[in-house]
This record gives C-alpha cells, structure tokens and sequence, in this order.
C-alpha cells in the first residue's frame, strides 16, 4: 500500500509540475525567469554528473534563460553578475522578479518621476515585478512595493511590458 501511495505522490507531482515546465519550454530564449528553490546548484553542464560550480541559497533571486535541454529537464541560465551554467529546470520558476542594482532605487506612488517616494531600496533587493510599461515596473519587496524605473532593475528589458 506504501509504494502505490508513493507513485501516486509522484505522479500527482509531477502532473502539477508539467504544466509550469511548460510554459518554460515554450518560451524563445532568452527571457528572463526566477529561482524557485531556497538552494540551488547551477552545474557546468546539463545533468548532475556534472560539478557544481556554484550554489544559490536565495530564492526568487533573477536569472536569464539561455537555452534549454532535454525538454526543460535542465536550463542554461545566467545569474545578475554574469555567471552562465546549467540548473535543473524544476529549480525554475515563471515568477518575475527583479534585483536593484547599481544604487539605491526610488520606489514611487506612480510610474513617473513626480510620483510621491513611497519607499526605498538599496542594491541587492529582490521583489517581484508586475505592471512594467514605459521603463517603469511596479517592485514588491514583501508587501512594500512602488514604482521604479527598470533600469534600476536587472530582470527586466527596460522596453519591455508586462502585467
């Protein structure tokens, strides 16, 4: 009974994973998508026979996506400072978000410069992004959130729209 309960589980997991891989696998590369996982290992090649070239203990963290393998089973992926290599695709999330870089950025009740600073944040933030048109996103950083510019943000294409 055990290990029919146990396949079921996976099979119920896996079911609810294909869809998200999907939407992945779909996409023309590169765009941009978000680590899942609380720790992550990116691998200098698509399997985990490769070595591990650098772990990522930061969920929701912005990575790129450069290609994909073996139907999303794993993704080549660069991180903010540049870093390529491969993680696996379950580690991958749809979820946008951005991370501040360079100096701190000002988040605003509106997307426009006269718009009333809500909030700051400093470099190396993360929050997620919606709402991005006109080289401004809406950034929420646990439930505080504004307006920046999306050249404050590394990903995100400053020209780029999304609800």
């Amino acid at each position: 009974m055990r290990f029919g309960t146990s396949i079921f589980l996976a099979m119920v997991t896996v079911g609810l994973t294909a869809p998200a891989m999907a939407g992945l696998v779909l996409k023309k590369t590169p765009y941009f998508a978000s680590i899942s996982a609380g720790k992550a290992r990116m691998r200098t090649g698509p399997a985990k026979t490769y070595p591990a070239s650098w772990l990522y203990q930061r969920a929701d963290l912005p990575v790129k996506v450069l290609d994909i393998y073996d139907r999303g089973a794993w993704i080549k992926i660069e991180d903010p400072s540049g870093t390529q290599g491969w993680m696996m695709g379950t580690l991958i999330s749809e979820t946008r978000t951005g991370l501040v870089m360079g100096t701190i950025a000002e988040l605003r009740d509106s997307p426009r410069y006269g718009g009333k600073i809500v909030w700051r944040a400093a470099p190396g933030v993360v929050g997620r992004l919606s709402k991005c048109a006109r080289g401004w996103c809406y950034f929420d950083v646990r439930g505080r959130g504004g307006y920046v510019e999306a050249n404050h943000l590394w990903g995100v294409a400053t020209d780029e729209a999304l609800n």
